[in-house]
């Protein structure tokens, strides 16, 4: 068989190298990436590591990719407490979902029927583009997942029609470009 090398690449040294490296214990995120973020049960911290930057709350340094910029994929962690996760959404692309620690539920809807797997540390699931999917930490400590939306350009969050109307009774919604606003405090419709 004949011998294939490696195409001559750039020069990469420790220090380059180290300026993409993201500690995990360094790592700090933000608890309003997502106007499902206030609603009871779906409270947590995002942290988008790599990639795009899937958020709705483009205005929070904290919500800046870690290490920068990827093609085709992005990935962060979310931190959950006990019994919370992401309510129902969708996105343009397929997403993939695998625990750190603790024990999760993924689940989704077909129709009216909600479907769901649990998780372990390490296990991976990928879930189909166009299905409203959420995930719940249902360990009795908090925990962490990984998640990995796919594609260059993942689009913005979908909700269920459910968490739209739970999230402005919390005071937020999304404009027409799919970003985060702060309703005026009594308003319930869509924010202009």
């Amino acid at each position: 068989m004949a011998r294939i090398d490696p195409p001559p690449g750039p020069k990469v040294g420790v220090a380059d190298m180290e300026a993409r490296v993201a500690r995990f214990d360094q790592l700090k995120g933000s608890d309003l990436c997502f106007m499902d973020q206030r609603i009871p049960g779906h409270e947590r911290e995002m942290i988008n590591l790599l990639g795009l930057g899937v958020t709705e709350n483009e205005d929070d340094p904290l919500l800046a990719p870690k290490i920068g910029n990827a093609h085709g994929f992005a990935s962060g962690f979310a931190k959950c407490p006990p019994g919370c996760g992401a309510a129902l959404h969708w996105h343009e692309t397929e997403e993939i979902f695998m625990p750190l620690d603790g024990e999760w539920s993924i689940y989704w809807r077909e129709g009216e029927t909600e479907h769901e797997v649990i998780l372990k540390p390490f296990d991976t699931v990928s879930v189909p583009v166009g299905i409203y999917r959420g995930f719940k930490n249902v360990s009795d400590k908090p925990a962490t997942l990984q998640f990995i939306v796919g594609g260059p350009d993942t689009g913005k969050v979908h909700w269920h029609p459910s968490v739209i109307d739970s999230a402005r009774a919390t005071g937020l919604d999304v404009d027409d470009n799919g970003l985060l606003v702060e309703l005026q405090p009594g308003r319930q419709g869509a924010a202009e």
